[in-house]
């Protein structure tokens, strides 16, 4: 990428690591947070909570896609970030889980990620458009292992108010980088040429592409089980004494120790073009995580060295998945990258509502082994499903 793209392609993926962040960084404390609230010993409200986020988002990410193609990128994601602000400062000022439920859901209604790959899309060329996205791809996992990190330091310095008005100083700052680092995409309202394909059928299509089918399904999935994960995770920690401000050592070594195990497998599986095989292979460790979770819960065998190590089989599937997916659609959608992440960011976010809410309902009515044991049978279906998956068009080489 020239310096331009580069410039470019790291400001918004930093915007959209702060969209993440408004959900990531709650889940490793929100669930601890909620008991001391009124109405927060109902597991499926603070579920619900927590996934109200990726609800609201779910039905804004296309029209805000399509919206930004009229109005223009800059517009669309300005005034998602506005609405991500306002969301966070109502979280902010109210103790009271139906407040903040209510914050949540507007924050998530500035719904900007198919905005911010489209505008990737339009500040860099064919040739390295897969690079860039995946940097969003990346900027993901990062977001996902500094929040687990920092949360609990954060949340002991500042409360779960003061975590909340962070988000709306991250987001205007975001906002300023929108309006005033991202270069201008310029707008187009020619009519389309005769023979073009239309808004409808290039979703259709993306619809249709068995490929892409797969990878909607799996992000679901994923983003699914994590949030469940997460609402039981932290409670088990604190089961086996360890304080609330103490989680970040175990997630941060478990992240390194993951990093260090993922990183070979990804360097050689894209050299060897085998980049399907290592998503059926993050499969099998996450669901390896979920089962061993289950296993430890039920044979009581629960202490901080048997939970560390189910979390690092869980981060390594997961940091695969998180790095290889948003790529992998963009290169398959190709003239249609735009309905393919629009899709994709979609299914996403309808995943992490499902995960919050059926994993709230899961916890209250069958408690924590039946929270794994959902997680293990969904993990399984996305197995089953991706085992015909072919390997993917290697990517495109700079001239």
């Amino acid at each position: 990428m020239n310096s331009s793209e580069l410039s470019s392609s790291l400001s918004l993926s930093g915007i959209f690591a702060l969209r993440m962040l408004g959900l990531f960084l709650i889940l490793p404390i929100f669930s601890l947070y909620a008991h001391g609230l009124p109405n927060g010993d109902n597991a499926a409200l603070v579920g619900l909570t927590i996934g109200m986020y990726g609800m609201v988002q779910a039905f804004f990410h296309i029209p805000l896609g399509i919206l930004s193609d009229k109005l223009g990128r800059r517009m669309v994601v300005i005034g998602g970030l506005g609405l991500f602000v306002i969301g966070a400062l109502i979280a902010a000022s109210h103790d009271d889980l139906y407040w903040i439920l209510a914050g949540r859901a507007i924050q998530g209604a500035g719904a900007i990620s198919a905005a911010i790959t489209a505008w990737v899309a339009d500040l860099t060329r064919e040739e390295v458009r897969t690079r860039a996205m995946a940097l969003i791809g990346g900027s993901i996992a990062i977001s996902f292992a500094i929040s687990i990190v920092i949360a609990a330091p954060l949340y002991n310095f500042i409360g779960m108010r003061g975590i909340f008005l962070m988000m709306a100083l991250f987001g205007v700052m975001a906002i300023f980088v929108a309006w005033k680092v991202v270069p201008h995409a310029p707008l187009t309202f020619a009519p389309q040429p005769q023979g073009t394909t239309s808004h409808t059928s290039r979703f259709l299509k993306v619809l249709k592409d068995p490929q892409l089918f797969r990878l909607n399904i799996g992000v679901l999935i994923l983003h699914a089980s994590q949030v469940a994960l997460f609402l039981v995770v932290p409670k088990m920690l604190v089961a086996n004494s360890l304080p609330l401000d103490s989680h970040w050592k175990v997630y941060l070594s478990v992240l390194v120790a993951s990093i260090i195990v993922m990183a070979p497998m990804l360097i050689k599986a894209e050299k060897m073009n085998r980049l399907a095989l290592l998503v059926k292979i993050a499969i099998i460790f996450m669901l390896m995580a979920d089962t061993y979770f289950g296993v430890i819960i039920f044979g009581n065998f629960q202490n901080i060295w048997t939970v560390s190590f189910g979390l690092l089989l869980y981060f390594v599937g997961f940091n695969l998945l998180e790095s290889l997916q948003p790529s992998l659609v963009s290169r398959i959608s190709g003239d249609n990258r735009g309905a393919g992440l629009g899709v994709y960011n979609t299914t996403m976010s309808l995943g992490l509502f499902l995960g919050g809410i059926v994993g709230g309902l899961v916890d209250a009515h069958f408690g924590p082994l039946a929270v794994f044991e959902m997680g293990a049978v969904l993990l399984l279906v996305w197995l089953i499903i991706a085992t015909r998956m072919s390997e993917f068009p290697p990517k495109l080489k700079v001239q």
